[in-house]
């Protein structure tokens, strides 16, 4: 609870009461305070746009700037393709 007495300050100095116009002025900034408040709260909690963004992302990371994909981005698909063969033909010959 405050115990302080109307047009006190924090520290229990006296302090000018606010205008109309200072009272206004402060409710237009703590509205603006809150409007952003709520928009970065809704885009939290906007999952699909934030899966867009992801996917947005990964894909230019994956490839150059005329969207053709980047050599690393092949040989490592391209090396995950070799190690899945050498190990279904590693399995065959095992139980064969």
């Amino acid at each position: 609870m405050d115990d302080r007495t109307p047009g006190t300050a924090p520290d229990g100095a006296a302090r000018e009461p606010k205008t109309p116009k200072q009272l206004e002025a402060e409710i237009a900034r703590q509205r603006e305070q809150l409007a952003g408040t709520v928009d970065q709260l809704a885009a939290k909690l906007d999952v699909k746009s934030q899966a867009q963004q992801k996917v947005a992302s990964l894909k230019d990371a994956a490839t150059t700037d005329d969207g053709k994909p980047r050599t690393e981005v092949l040989a490592a698909a391209g090396s995950l393709v070799a190690m899945a063969v050498v190990l279904l033909l590693w399995r065959r010959r095992g139980n064969g």
